[in-house]
């Protein structure tokens, strides 16, 4: 069982993490960026003449491993699911750079018996030279398996999201690759779910899915690439909820809504017409 004050007193230890710009092109190579290597709008995340980093691949740097299956943690990890991620850049992500990931449980907030808890860890990047803050996330994980400790029931109030009825203002269609999760997860989450086809049926999927946040990411590059002219820098802030896996090899629909100075979105599995991303929001440095 959950301790709330034992694990929220949880301490993890600053984490180093140096990159290149292989590693900037890697990532987004496992999002399908460069899919037309003739395209100058990608080819901009993929090579290293004047790359760019993808904002979204700075929640891939610094992961504390798998910590939640310590028994001494009080989590059923079998039962925790990703449900929401949200970043905020404070500055640019460079295509190579020496970051401190310094990484915090924020929230722990009980559901109650039978529904669970929500814990929400939060990581600090910072230039390792200065000591600037590059970015903030927060991911929120759902332990289903976890409510009733005795914690608290609420938590710190988030923005509300909720997606126009009317058409999208725009809209930005992605293949992914069927190889897409074998890519993907040389950027740093290895876990079999997304390669081993025995591991993922045993997890009730027909094959391996394509991780979450690899679908976070594509929608990064679709926002970027409709609202941002490709310019990553412009990117400010981006949230969402995880609704539904992916399937290495579908294609994906990224709607978009402006609204009151932020971009909503969502996402969209466009063979089984499956919503995979809701309540996105994002937010652009204004012109």
């Amino acid at each position: 069982m959950i301790d709330h004050d034992r694990l929220m007193d949880r301490a993890f230890p600053d984490i180093s993490c140096s990159y290149g710009w292989r590693e900037s092109a890697l990532y987004a190579l496992g999002l399908g960026i460069g899919s037309d290597p003739l395209a100058a709008d990608e080819l901009r995340f993929v090579y290293e003449k004047d790359i760019q980093a993808l904002p979204s691949m700075a929640v891939v740097l610094g992961h504390p491993g798998f910590w939640i299956s310590d028994p001494a943690v009080g989590i059923d990890f079998r039962q925790v699911v990703h449900g929401e991620q949200s970043l905020v850049v404070h500055a640019p992500l460079a295509p190579q750079a020496e970051l401190i990931a310094r990484n915090s449980i924020d929230e722990i907030i009980d559901k109650g018996p039978g529904r669970g808890a929500i814990m929400r860890v939060r990581r600090d990047l910072h230039d390792a030279a200065t000591g600037a803050l590059q970015s903030t996330q927060v991911m929120s994980m759902f332990c289903r398996g976890d409510g009733g400790f005795g914690g608290p029931a609420t938590g710190r109030p988030l923005p509300t999201v909720n997606i126009p009825e009317r058409a999208p203002d725009r809209s930005v269609i992605r293949p992914t690759l069927a190889q897409a999760a074998l890519i993907y997860r040389l950027s740093g989450d290895y876990n079999p779910l997304h390669a081993d086809p025995e591991v993922a049926r045993n997890a009730g999927f027909a094959r391996p899915i394509f991780h979450g946040l690899g679908t976070y990411g594509v929608a990064c590059y679709a926002l970027i690439a409709a609202c941002a002219g490709g310019q990553a820098a412009a990117l400010k802030a981006l949230d969402c909820r995880f609704t539904s896996p992916v399937f290495p090899g579908e294609t994906l629909r990224t709607d978009m809504w402006d609204e009151d100075g932020v971009v909503l979105f969502r996402c969209t599995a466009l063979g089984r017409d499956a919503v995979v991303l809701d309540r996105g929001r994002a937010e652009f440095i204004q012109p």
